[in-house]
């Protein structure tokens, strides 16, 4: 049995690739009969008991100073746990995570970090975030969901400094579904409404492709999830009289989706900085051709031509729609292959390759790099 303690700033009840991906690999970590335990600064919202197994430090206080509040007792947790690995899972904006990752690599504990998003296009903050914290220098493993995920990483890291791809994973059986005919072809995309997922890019997108095709197909769209922008969306498509073949059903459970899949003729994932895209993975296990945008990770499981289309701008994204939804013969062979040929991300192979890094983790434990004072450097903002 081994030890492992999963430290994230962003978890349940929050929905996102983070949230949904640390919660299913502890358990199915706990099902394998480790001693998996999750940590966070993401606060409930009163309408579900937690497991054991989860953690919550911070209170409830402003989410951009909780972890601030939490590190009294995260320090003090992993004195008295002594996990074998400590697991962090980093996006954008971790603070908790970064100082999780600081606190157990100076407690000398194999600390292995994950990022989950793309550090691209982010100007000059990793290369200042590198100087001022000296990431370099920290006892830590260092991994990313995706190549695509990770080549920012490097860059920003140097030549010497290896990042392994950790991807992310599902259980492709349960995602099959058996297709359900509808009236019209539907376009499918499930995501949150934020800015980096693109939905006002996508609602532009799918005006274009209506001009271009709606008389010839018509179709519709279905975009599950929500989020701040949301207002905006639901505003774009009332300007444009799109309400009436766009649905923006919200955020739903799983087996709303599943759901959704089975009637989907076509899933899109419009997003570029997307590390790697669950719901687009979920999306090719049930059966459906993907289009996506070949500046993300979604081409670490979706082969142009095969199992989807990438393209790489939303005009190019826009023609890859239009071709699909006209041509129902070649959206069908994809759809054949998507539902015959089962991809290798499910979790036993994700398991094989979590202990493999975690490994790794601790062999870089047993060889720390110090800095000058005798200890790796405190993230910004956090004292001795």
């Amino acid at each position: 049995m081994t030890r492992i303690v999963h430290v994230t700033d962003c978890y349940l009840p929050r929905l996102g690739g983070i949230e949904m991906h640390v919660h299913d690999l502890a358990r199915h970590q706990r099902a394998s009969g480790h001693d998996a335990l999750v940590v966070t600064t993401t606060a409930p919202d009163g309408t579900t008991e937690d497991p054991g197994w989860v953690r919550r430090f911070g209170g409830n206080g402003p989410r951009a100073t909780r972890w601030l509040d939490a590190e009294v007792d995260l320090v003090r947790m992993l004195e008295q746990v002594a996990p074998d690995v400590v697991h962090v899972h980093v996006s954008v904006y971790s603070p908790f995570a970064t100082l999780a990752a600081w606190r157990a690599a100076r407690l000398g504990l194999p600390t292995l970090v994950t990022i989950h998003s793309m550090w691209s296009g982010l100007g000059p903050l990793p290369g200042i975030a590198r100087a001022v914290m000296r990431l370099r220098e920290w006892p830590i493993h260092w991994s990313a969901v995706s190549d695509r995920a990770a080549e920012p990483l490097r860059t920003m890291l140097g030549p010497d400094i290896p990042v392994d791809v950790l991807p992310n994973a599902v259980d492709p059986l349960a995602w099959r579904v058996e297709p359900v005919e509808t009236d019209v072809p539907t376009i499918l995309a499930v995501g949150r409404l934020t800015r980096t997922k693109r939905p006002l890019p996508l609602a532009r997108m799918l005006r274009d492709l209506h001009r271009r095709v709606g008389d010839e197909v018509p179709f519709r769209a279905v975009l599950i999830g929500d989020g701040p922008q949301r207002p905006r969306l639901e505003g774009y498509l009332h300007r444009h009289r799109m309400a009436g073949w766009v649905d923006l059903p919200g955020r739903v459970d799983r087996a709303t989706i599943r759901h959704a899949l089975a009637r989907a003729d076509l899933f899109v994932a419009p997003a570029e900085l997307e590390s790697f895209g669950i719901a687009a993975l979920e999306a090719r296990c049930a059966g459906v051709p993907v289009v996506a945008s070949s500046r993300s990770g979604v081409g670490e499981f979706i082969t142009s031509g095969i199992e989807g289309l990438l393209a790489p701008d939303d005009g190019a994204m826009v023609t890859a729609m239009a071709d699909l939804l006209t041509d129902p013969g070649r959206r069908a062979a994809m759809a054949a292959y998507n539902r015959t040929v089962v991809p290798d991300v499910g979790w036993e192979t994700a398991a094989g390759r979590t202990v493999e890094l975690y490994a790794r983790a601790a062999d870089q434990a047993r060889a720390p790099h110090l800095d000058r004072a005798g200890s790796p450097r405190l993230p910004v903002g956090v004292e001795r």
